[in-house]
């Protein structure tokens, strides 16, 4: 089983990366054959800065590997490294009907939440096709928002079989579901476009405020609440705290008698205790960058002979031989 999952450096990573994409990779490590990327390519269509960029990649790196990416296990890399993504993507392109591109949601969402709309975000969904077949790879782990586009890339791989011979493995996304989409400080989906984000690592002090800001509603704490289940808070606990923990909390708030400022308080302790070996190791790799960017130079040179061989073949296939 190969894997291939990726991340963009858009910003400081957050939960909604973390459980909906960087956990769920990390795991599947030790079950197949792991290529993962940070998706610089991707991040060109809404990040314009590019020392930003760099910056980002980086820190997308170190996050990355302190949070349990082992690059024993697993093949870890820059999506620009290997250039060759973005010739198999034209040549995707060629075969992608405009209609299909049309029915993404992704792309009416953002437009919708007002990002400035470009070709390169109307056409993401080929460019991750690419890196999905350059692969050959035959699992790949998404957040549910993320599910349509793995399967437009299996309508793409379809189509140039189709077209041109058997040439493409058709992928196969895993969702898992009791995370697959993780809420925001406003209860939309968690995303760094929607400024509603609560980062992995950061300033212990911002990331308190930022968690005991979070908007509950008016009923007084004595008053029963029968849908805690439903509760931000609650929400975000079930995923940092132990499964006991999170079932205590939710229950007390349930039978009335918990403060909205106790539970947030508790989610802030859980959650900066999650992640502190993380940080420990994050601080460890950050003193040491030589390393980091010799297992991404690594990766990339692995990754970049199996893309040269898939490319070969698409283009043998397609005469461009």
């Amino acid at each position: 089983m190969r894997i291939l999952s990726g991340i963009q450096p858009s910003g400081a990573l957050h939960l909604g990366n973390y459980f909906g994409m960087m956990r769920p990779a990390i795991e599947l490590q030790e079950q197949g054959e792991a290529y993962y990327f940070i998706a610089n390519y991707h991040s060109m269509t809404s990040l314009f800065d590019a020392a930003e960029r760099r910056k980002n990649t980086l820190d997308v790196a170190l996050d990355f590997l302190a949070c349990g990416l082992d690059p024993k296990k697993s093949i870890f890399f820059r999506q620009s490294d290997v250039p060759e993504v973005t010739e198999l993507s034209w040549i995707l392109t060629t075969l992608t009907p405009m209609s299909l591109l049309e029915k993404c949601h992704s792309y009416k969402d953002k437009i919708a939440k007002g990002v400035s709309p470009n070709h390169g975000l109307f056409a993401y969904p080929v460019l991750m096709a690419a890196d999905i077949l350059i692969y050959d790879s035959n699992v790949v782990p998404v957040g549910r928002d993320q599910k349509q586009h793995v399967e437009v890339t299996r309508d793409i791989a379809v189509k140039f079989n189709e077209q041109y011979g058997q040439t493409f493995v058709i992928p196969e996304p895993r969702i898992r579901d009791e995370v697959a989409v993780v809420p925001g400080t406003d209860g939309q989906k968690m995303s760094k476009s929607y400024g509603n984000t609560i980062e992995i690592f950061g300033d212990e002090k911002a990331l308190r405020k930022k968690i005991m800001s979070l908007t509950m509603d008016s009923r007084s704490p004595q008053e029963p609440k029968p849908d805690a289940e439903k509760n931000l808070a609650i929400q975000l606990l079930k995923l940092v705290a132990s499964a006991d923990v999170a079932k205590d909390f939710e229950a007390r708030l349930r039978a009335g008698g918990l403060g909205y400022g106790d539970l947030k308080k508790a989610l802030f302790e859980n959650y900066w205790n999650y992640f502190a070996e993380a940080r420990t190791k994050r601080a460890e790799l950050a003193a040491n960058l030589d390393y980091v960017h010799n297992v991404l130079a690594e990766g990339a040179g692995k990754a970049r002979t199996l893309a040269q061989s898939v490319l070969k073949r698409a283009k043998l296939a397609s005469g461009l031989d």
